[in-house]
């Protein structure tokens, strides 16, 4: 199916949810104008015909959302959006009339609205005319964006249709996307939909139409993004809570919810009005979550349905964690979303005593967020009004313990209870909500039934979490195998029972007897020497993101010792630097990144602790810039040691790699692990390196909590696999090269041999497309199991040399210099000595300087260099390289010229990319090629220096160029130089410049609309004094305008 045929076949499916289709060609409007303003026009008279609204204040109406400026994007579409969903205080043009209130879609009629959605809608950008392939409009308002890609053209990916619209669209057509509520990218295989200001990588699917179906893949994720997504009035409740910007952003935050966000907040909404006291029992329900799925957006989701619906009429809501660092990140996250909420009373609670004067302070609203601990304080009544809902975090730990427990004393009998206790007593007409990843039987008694679950395998499915793989070392480091069974046994049995009061203090005893054999001295040795071997090896490997790893250990004992006998190992782990070798900070990470050690303890304080230990700890304050510098890639602080502390609800994206040495189990272990689930660019899954011998718990635990229907976590032995698979796949493409070389010949040899491989892989675009897809995934799977030892120097040996090919190519096409960081180091260095080797190297070092590579580039010199280098397919890709990047700093002057030799390339590049493999044929080819990307160049370079022999400026030739392009074009040249001359053309493009020079001179003049609309009226007088055109053609005054925009946009730059 190619793109035609998905578009079409997509309107019939909006059609079918009962929108109005239309083609783009068969609207009258003008090309700049976005809006559809006829529709806007009827809805707003239909609305508020009752208010006798007149044609002229919809004009106004219509004219302030046209004028909102467009730049920045990012907060004209923050504000437009706000007007959007909010509505807005409208003044009437009849003074004695009151002001009204206007709302540009009815939320709560659809059947209000106006949804229309069209295709191949023509909008001018500027620099070029831009034709999105669908638009959805409601009231005229074009709220989403939907660009497809053909699933049969190999080399038209969903992720071109990202960078389509997210870079180009936004870029040239921002009027466009000042209503965006998001977009939506699509082969019909794959579609995602997201914000524009959202990396690819948090683009997902819709993939189920109600919460009761199953999820759906491949073409019929189509149907759910059509059919669940966009119903009419989903797709208003998404619009209108479900797309949050914060408060304050130092970058472009917008959050558009995923689909079991959406299911769930919705839910939980519908059970709390079922619940809520006094009718109700109390019990909101309960959210079974995976770990890392967005909870707390979901909270946030949740929230602001509550405090804005008419039903609930402003109830006080009050946010309860465990734990002090998971309030500090919702505190956060809630303070800076009181827009978002609707109430501007969001505050994080510091006493029982505070939450009591805030509560008897007033009768509804208000969010606050507090931990369980500030319960115990005292047991007075806190409030007993009914409208108050507590939703509560990692509702699975201390918030269910409602049991009195009895412990016997030299003082008598004493009597305690469980936080959750203390809360319900303090709040007893509450109605409680619970959001856990890991539920147990107490949650559902405490919270209610789950209302709506989202499972890890989901998760990772939808790609919002990453996969784990499990690495045994256990026996690694425990000497003797008696002791292995005891470990077994211990986790067996706790499988096997409960939790009742007798068996805890059983656990705490088999616990005490297990520290005693993990805390071993000769096991911890062992343990050290293998944790930095295998860190190591996978660091210089470059098979982690930034090297962050996670060691989790028994007991605060277990981690000092080990700590200490990593610092005998490695001393430089433990000095202070402000970043690791070969990282650059910028000035502004310098004051964010701050001189630390690479390895840390993370752990709290005790009374009982020596001088040491206590000074290594520090207090609070270090403890959150510990937190802070842990979660910034740049930072030296690669290796966190910890207990307790950030094993659950701490998040580092490059996170990937934990070291578990700690007897966890059940719903605690899933917390546990997850510290790695989540998502990051360049990290395709987790690694769990297990020291303790944990893997059947993990098992159990997965399948209890996260209905996991594999019989095991995969494995490293399953990346050793599919390293072993591939290699054999590019063995076969090699199996007619030669490359002894590079595993035995001297240094030179083996850089001979590389760029001979290189040059090899290039025989046909289809092989090394193959090649490239096939190494990624060797890569992907060696980077989880090079740690280990399954793998033989040979088969590493191999990885390596496919490594380097790829990482030269990459150079090569992309303009990627070869990263060290994920690289074999010593490859890493034989990359750039074979990029030297065959004289590619000036080739990037000129592209680093832009006014040398200016000069240089055309210069005899300087072709005949690139002529020298003997690898056909490599000059090639230089030239090609090299024409693009002179192309698009020309366009930037010249947008025609630029325009016409982007042309000429891209089909001089197309022949190159249809070669065969057969080697007469393919020679001729290459030739014909490259000698014809060599005279583009140097066609270019002539063309650069052509003002020259015109006796004018380089920026004025761009607009002669565009002058005597469109009187060309309009066949209206050969009349218009025999009455006035070629001087006349000459001195109108010099007074053109002379007018957009004037203009450019004022700050921030892309914001100003008066300069725009001065220099357009200066611009068509001056082609009117000249008689250009001597009949009036609209297309040249505004292609005219475009050069005159474009040259003005990037003259200063």
């Amino acid at each position: 199916m190619n793109e035609a045929q998905l578009e079409l076949s997509v309107m019939e499916l909006f059609q079918n949810e009962g929108y109005e289709y239309i083609s783009g060609d068969s609207i009258l409007r003008e090309t700049s104008d976005v809006l559809m303003r006829d529709d806007l026009r009827m809805y707003l008279m239909t609305k508020y015909a009752s208010d006798g609204i007149t044609a002229t204040e919809i004009d106004t109406i219509i004219f302030s959302l046209v004028r909102a400026s467009s730049d920045p994007l990012y907060d004209a579409n923050k504000e437009m959006l706000t007007r959007i969903i909010s509505g807005f205080v409208f003044r009437r043009e009849d003074k004695t009339k009151k002001d009204l209130f206007v709302r540009l879609i009815d939320f709560d009629n659809p059947g209000n609205n106006i949804f229309k959605v069209v295709n191949q809608v023509e909008i001018q950008g500027k620099s070029e005319l831009r034709i999105p392939d669908a638009i959805v409009y409601i009231n005229g308002l074009p709220l989403v964006v939907v660009e497809f890609k053909s699933a049969t053209r190999e080399n038209a990916t969903i992720y071109n249709a990202y960078e389509q619209l997210t870079v180009r669209y936004t870029r040239d057509i921002p009027d466009l996307f000042k209503y965006n509520a998001f977009v939506v990218i699509s082969d019909g295989a794959n579609n995602k939909y997201g914000s524009i200001f959202t990396d690819y990588d948090y683009f997902y699917a819709w993939r189920k139409i109600d919460d009761s179906e199953s999820e759906v893949d491949g073409i019929n994720s189509l149907y759910s993004l059509v059919k669940g997504l966009f119903r009419k009035e989903r797709l208003l409740a998404v619009i209108k809570d479900f797309i949050f910007f914060p408060d304050q952003s130092s970058k472009e935050m917008k959050i558009v919810c995923r689909y079991p966000q959406f299911f769930a907040a919705t839910k939980l909404l519908e059970n709390i009005k079922v619940h809520q006291k006094p009718e109700g029992d109390g019990k909101g329900g309960t959210y079974f979550g995976a770990t890392g799925c967005g909870k707390s957006y979901t909270m946030l989701f949740l929230t602001r349905m509550l405090m804005r619906s008419e039903y609930f009429k402003s109830p006080t809501i009050i946010l309860i964690t465990d734990r002090t660092d998971l309030d500090t990140q919702l505190s956060t996250m809630f303070c800076n979303a009181k827009q978002f909420i609707g109430d501007n009373t969001v505050e994080s609670i510091e006493s029982r005593d505070m939450l009591r004067t805030k509560l008897q302070g007033r009768a509804s609203g208000g969010v606050y967020l507090t931990t369980i601990q500030k319960f115990t304080e005292d047991t007075l009544l806190l409030s007993d009004r009914t409208n108050i809902i507590c939703i509560s975090d990692e509702a699975h730990r201390s918030q269910v313990n409602l049991e009195q427990q009895v412990r016997v004393t030299d003082n008598g009998v004493e009597r305690h209870y469980g936080f959750a206790k203390y809360l319900h007593d303090s709040l007893p007409n509450a109605t409680y909500v619970g959001f856990t990843g890991t539920p147990i039987d107490a949650t559902i008694d405490v919270f209610g039934a789950v209302v709506e679950k989202y499972t890890m395998t989901e998760s990772v499915r939808d790609g919002i979490t990453v996969n784990l793989v499990y690495e045994g070392r256990a026996s690694k480091v425990t000497l003797e195998k008696s002791k292995l069974e005891e470990i077994e046994a211990y986790y067996k049995k706790c499988e096997d029972e409960g939790a009742n009061e007798h068996q805890i203090e059983e656990s705490k005893k088999a616990i005490a007897k297990l520290d005693i054999i993990l805390g071993d001295p000769k096991r911890l040795k062992a343990m050290a020497d293998d944790f930095v071997a295998h860190y190591e090896k996978r660091v210089a490997e470059g098979a982690t993101v930034c090297g962050k790893a996670m060691f989790v250990c028994a007991n605060r004992q277990i981690a000092y010792q080990l700590y200490k006998l990593i610092r005998e190992i490695r001393p430089e782990w433990t000095e202070i630097r402000e970043a690791d070798e070969g990282v650059v900070l910028t000035e502004k990470e310098r004051k964010e990144i701050k001189p630390i050690a690479k390895m840390n303890l993370v752990m709290t304080r005790s009374k009982d602790d020596p001088k040491e230990l206590w000074n290594l700890l520090g207090g609070d304050d270090y403890k959150r810039e510990l937190d802070r510098q842990f979660k910034k890639v740049k930072s030296n602080f690669k290796i966190a040691i910890v207990v307790d502390m950030w094993l659950t609800g701490f998040d580092v994206p490059e996170l990937d790699t934990m070291y578990l040495d700690k007897p966890v189990q059940q719903h605690t272990l899933i917390q546990t692990i997850s510290r790695v689930n989540r998502v990051c660019k360049g990290k395709e899954k987790g690694l769990i390196v297990d020291y303790i011998g944990i893997k059947n718990s993990m098992n159990f635990a997965l399948k209890k909590y996260t209905d996991y229907k594999e019989d095991n976590l995969e494995e490293i032995s399953k990346s050793v696999v599919i390293v072993r698979d591939t290699l054999e796949v590019l063995d076969a493409i090699f199996n007619q090269f030669d490359s002894s070389d590079f595993f035995n010949g001297t240094p030179l040899a083996q850089l001979e041999c590389l760029n001979h491989a290189v040059e090899y892989v290039q025989v046909t675009h289809e092989m090394e497309e193959r090649f490239m897809n096939c190494v990624k995934r060797m890569k992907d799977a060696y980077n989880l199991c090079s740690g280990g030892d399954e793998l033989t120097d040979k088969e590493r040996d191999k990885v390596h040399f496919y490594l380097a090919i790829r990482s030269v190519l990459r150079k090569l096409t992309k303009g990627d210099a070869p990263d060290a960081t994920q690289m074999n180091k010593r490859v890493a260095k034989m990359v750039e000595e074979a990029i030297q080797a065959e004289g590619v190297t000036e080739v990037f070092t000129l592209e680093k300087e832009t006014e040398q590579f200016e000069q240089d580039i055309f210069s005899d010199e300087y072709l005949e260099r690139i002529n020298r280098i003997p690898m056909v397919n490599t000059k090639i890709k230089i030239l090609q390289r090299l024409l693009k990047n002179a192309i698009d700093e020309y366009r930037k002057i010249n947008k025609m010229k630029g325009i016409d030799f982007t042309e000429r390339m891209n089909a001089v590049v197309e022949l190159y990319n249809a070669r065969r493999k057969d080697k007469a044929f393919a020679n001729e080819v290459l030739d014909d090629v490259a000698e014809q990307l060599t005279k583009l160049l140097e066609e270019l370079g002539k063309d650069k220096r052509s003002f020259e022999e015109l006796n004018i400026s380089f920026e004025e030739k761009a607009f002669f160029d565009i002058l005597e392009a469109l009187a060309k074009k309009y066949n209206f040249y050969d009349e218009y130089v025999e009455k006035y001359g070629t001087d006349h053309l000459l001195n109108l493009a010099k007074d053109i410049k002379e007018i957009v020079d004037d203009k450019a001179k004022y700050a921030a003049w892309s914001a100003r609309d008066d300069i725009k609309a001065e220099l357009k009226v200066n611009i068509i007088l001056k082609l009117a004094e000249y008689n250009y055109p001597p009949v009036t053609q609209d297309e040249v005054y505004k292609e005219v305008l475009e050069q005159a925009e474009n040259f003005r946009k990037y003259a200063n730059n």
